[in-house]
């Protein structure tokens, strides 16, 4: 009968607890920092601003995250490309 029971409790490919786990993780990661959720915002925007001048972006679908690595801070950004523009600012 237990191995019935454990086998409803497994967590099974992620699930709250794995969600969870990853907002605590992003939280330590921004107190670590000392970075809020509004520099988050504001580079995600900026990168938005600089990126779409080169290039078509899904905006909706773009991530940006902080993340650690050892001793090190990482910043993730995830951003599909729709597509390039064949006109550049500036160019002749």
């Amino acid at each position: 009968m237990k191995a019935i029971w454990s086998w409803f409790r497994r967590d099974r490919g992620g699930g709250s607890s794995c969600l969870a786990r990853e907002r605590l993780r992003l939280v330590l990661v921004h107190d670590r920092t000392n970075t809020s959720p509004g520099v988050l915002e504001m580079l995600r925007e900026d990168l938005i601003e600089v990126i779409s001048t080169y290039m078509d972006i899904d905006r909706p679908a773009m991530e940006v995250s902080l993340s650690r690595n050892g001793d090190s801070v990482v910043v993730i950004a995830s951003i599909p490309i729709l597509g390039v523009k064949r006109q550049l600012p500036g160019a002749s």
